[in-house]
């Protein structure tokens, strides 16, 4: 068993104002994006440099912050949203913790879309230009969970089992370690791979969703439900449910994209 490493939460604190690690991961997040994204042909191709590429990062926090909160209330707090209609200052206390992946992915899709309209740049050549960097901040973001003690693991007995401060005295998966690597390293390779290809707009998001939610679903098995939820179905849990759901959704998206394709290269010829 390995020693969980105690990191405080906190960064730095003056007076009530905490600026936290789970923060900055966020923001590194964008800044890694903000640098790779003018990197990739397809983002020069289509003009996303310089003061457009400032909009669109603002516009793509707003609305993954959004999202990611609204998400999580409606994915993972459904048995308490009573409480949030009592109290509906509690949507937005993000300092309290409690952000959704699959709602920030739907809230950066709204953003993304809202601002390929205002610019007059095609929608799926954007997308693609910013999923390529999504696992960075994902990943990170995991780290964040990590730092954070949340999100922990199931009980096992591996050699690399921590006991974590909020899971018991049980040794338990570093689940978010597993996440860190799959989600963010394994996939940031595998799609800065696939974006050098000449790939029709749209692939390198379907390939997103189809990659995302295998690699998550499989690390869903180690990682240790939200108890206000538990199983569903006796054996899955949420995030698998709804990484079915983007599975799914990215097979029908790259059947879009290749059906467009071909109608583009039939026009063509």
């Amino acid at each position: 068993m390995i020693t969980y490493p105690q990191i405080n939460p906190n960064i730095f604190q003056v007076g009530p104002l905490k600026v936290r690690w789970y923060g900055v991961m966020y923001l590194l997040g964008f800044l890694a994006a903000y640098f790779l994204i003018p990197k990739q042909a397809r983002s020069r191709q289509i003009g996303l440099t310089g003061e457009v590429l400032q909009d669109l990062i603002f516009w793509l926090a707003i609305g993954l912050i959004v999202g990611a909160r609204l998400g999580y209330i409606v994915f993972y707090q459904y048995p308490f949203f009573h409480f949030y209609m009592k109290h509906p200052l509690e949507i937005v206390a993000l300092w309290k913790g409690g952000m959704s992946f699959h709602g920030g992915l739907l809230g950066s899709i709204v953003a993304g879309y809202l601002f390929s309209k205002k610019r007059s740049l095609p929608f799926w050549g954007v997308a693609d230009c910013v999923v390529v960097t999504a696992p960075i901040g994902l990943g990170l973001g995991r780290v964040g969970n990590f730092i954070n003690g949340e999100l922990f693991g199931r009980i096992t007995n591996v050699p690399w089992a921590m006991i974590f401060p909020n899971g018991g005295p049980f040794p338990r998966h570093p689940s978010q370690i597993y996440e860190a690597l799959g989600e963010g390293l394994l996939l940031f390779i595998t799609l800065w791979t696939l974006q050098k290809r000449d790939l029709p707009d749209g692939s390198l998001c379907a390939f997103f969703l189809i990659f995302y939610g295998v690699i998550r679903f499989f690390l869903e098995f180690f990682r240790e439900p939200d108890p206000q939820i538990g199983f569903i179905f006796g054996i899955f849990t949420m995030g698998q449910i709804l990484c079915t759901t983007m599975i799914i959704l990215g097979f029908i998206l790259l059947f879009y994209v290749k059906k467009r394709n071909q109608i583009v290269r039939k026009d063509i010829i």
